[in-house]
């Protein structure tokens, strides 16, 4: 494959109709692979830009109250930090195929990883939620191509045969964020400004995009001019940005009692058949969404997407938790959350080599089971569980995760040509990033609602003349505490109680949804154990 310069963008043509969007273009199979000391230098910068992203994604979830805190709203409204980012990288997933060809894998991913410094010191210097949510969405859309384009140079840089070490030694890094991220965002936000979980992107970034540059310069792939799909593109914005704002300002606005909600509830459900009209019949679409026709295709993008979204809910939930209702610095809510990544580093080189020669499906199955099995384990929690007993699902969750993601991504790409594996990873990986979103939105807002629910029904025995009540109050009047202190005391107690109960309703719910969609799991029929490739790899993270 020759250089950008030696193939002018004007010698190419539009791309063919049945060639779809890819979320990222093969590795530029022209150049020989990397050797020496410039493979391990593209390794090592490749790696650095990729944490950083990963651990943007982790960091701030044990960071939400204290950012939510310092700008003055609630852990509730705090979350829309995480999801604005989501919503804005899953969006941007799909395009990375038509940017690649049009800009060259090199130059995308430099300038990606250097517009992620910039939009990470935007997010430091946020004076207010707004300003800070506009900023993580502008840190989203640009940090959508590093992912896919990492993954596609580093296997560039090896020789085939190691093409699973390549693998290998990216996979590491995306697995280690979860256990570096809820560590370091706690840290920070104990000891310094919740601004440095963002501010510490930007000399590794610097780095990684210096590095990237002159490792890969030279090894540029061809630029052509493609079609975009504007129409499309515009109705996934709408539709997918209405939704998330009525999740997120819903409870707030009182739902559908606010005209603001029911003009977004009208123009999600319009844009959305229409974009599914228009991507159906469009001759370039943004998304191909035929690839639904096939049936491993939907009921494994279906079981991931759903199962990620209630994961990632439950991830979200369980550090606020600990914060606002157990008083857990957000350093010790990063110590309880780190454990996750654990068993998934170990245990993932086992998965790879398992798939070689075995159905993904009972891999995957196992994946849900232990899902299930944490969900209810963190569903026993109380108002006097201990670090331990905290950190033991999380800890077990790292051998789900290393069961789950490349499993289900080898189930729904299993079936399909070689040309339609890039874009049917990419609107695989689309749906799970936005079902990641929709998920904390949903989550939290259950949580509120639920402790609501809790907090009226326990107020109901903790009112003068219950015998609960009057136990108490004497007790603390014994004590010398005068009975408006002691009421205040008392609610604070019911508040706790209420937010741990409406917490374990959540677990309950997602131990049964897990079970649910192992029925789901097994609708496939996967032609091959090994199918997938990096391909899999790339939907899988």
């Amino acid at each position: 494959m020759s250089s950008a310069a030696a193939t002018p963008e004007d010698q190419a043509g539009p791309r063919p109709d049945d060639a779809p969007a890819a979320p990222a273009q093969p590795a530029a199979t022209g150049y020989p692979p990397l050797e020496g000391s410039a493979r391990a230098f593209g390794t090592i910068a490749l790696s650095a830009a990729v944490f950083m992203n990963v651990l943007d994604s982790s960091i701030a979830n044990v960071s939400i109250p204290t950012i939510a805190g310092d700008l003055g709203v609630s852990a509730t409204q705090g979350t829309w930090v995480i999801t604005s980012f989501a919503v804005a990288n899953a969006i941007t997933v799909p395009l990375t195929g038509w940017l690649t060809q049009r800009f060259g894998q090199v130059r995308l991913f430099v300038l990606s990883v250097l517009l992620f410094v910039i939009s990470s010191w935007l997010c430091g210097f946020a004076w207010s939620l707004e300003s800070l949510v506009f900023f993580r969405v502008l840190q989203g859309a640009v940090a959508g191509p590093m992912i896919p384009l990492s993954q596609s140079l580093m296997l560039a840089s090896y020789p085939r045969a190691k093409a699973g070490m390549a693998l290998a030694l990216w996979s590491m890094t995306i697995l280690v964020g979860p256990i570096a991220g809820p560590l370091l965002g706690g840290w920070i936000s104990d000891n310094y400004s919740w601004s440095w979980i963002f501010y510490i992107n930007v000399p590794v970034g610097l780095l990684a995009g210096w590095a990237s540059w002159q490792v890969y310069k030279d090894r540029e792939s061809r630029r052509v001019r493609l079609p975009i799909d504007r129409i499309g593109l515009f109705l996934l914005v709408v539709w997918v940005g209405a939704l998330q704002l009525i999740l997120d300002k819903g409870k707030e606005l009182e739902w559908f009692a606010s005209p603001l909600i029911c003009v977004l509830a009208v123009a999600t459900v319009v844009a959305f058949v229409y974009f599914v009209i228009w991507e159906l019949t469009a001759a370039h679409p943004v998304v191909d969404l035929t690839l639904f026709a096939q049936r491993n295709f939907t009921s494994g993008t279906i079981a991931l997407s759903v199962a990620y979204g209630v994961f990632f809910g439950t991830v979200v939930l369980l550090p606020l938790w600990l914060q606002n209702t157990m008083g857990y610095t957000a350093t010790w809510a990063g110590v309880a959350s780190a454990p996750v990544g654990i068993l998934a580093i170990i245990l993932s080189p086992v998965v790879g080599k398992l798939l070689a020669h075995h159905d993904p499906r009972p891999i995957a199955t196992i994946a849900f089971l232990i899902f299930a099995l944490i969900s209810y384990m963190r569903a026993q929690f109380n108002t006097s569980v201990d670090l331990y007993t905290v950190m033991l699902p999380t800890f077990i969750q790292g051998a789900a995760m290393a069961t789950f993601f490349i499993p289900l991504t080898t189930i729904s790409l299993s079936g399909l040509s070689p040309d339609r594996i890039p874009a049917a990873a990419g609107l695989s990986n689309f749906f799970r990033l936005v079902c990641g979103a929709f998920g904390t939105s949903i989550t939290t807002t259950i949580w509120d609602n639920r402790a609501s629910l809790h907090h009226s029904r326990l107020t109901e025995a903790a009112r003068p003349g219950e015998p609960a009540f009057d136990h108490i109050m004497g007790g603390l009047q014994s004590l010398g505490v005068d009975p408006q202190r002691g009421a205040g005391m008392l609610d604070r107690v019911i508040n706790q109680q209420a937010y741990t109960m409406s917490a374990t309703d959540i677990f309950y719910a997602s131990a049964l949804i897990f079970l649910v969609l192992i029925g789901l799991i097994w609708l496939a029929r996967p032609k091959s154990a090994a199918h997938g490739g990096s391909g899999a790899a790339a939907g899988a993270h």
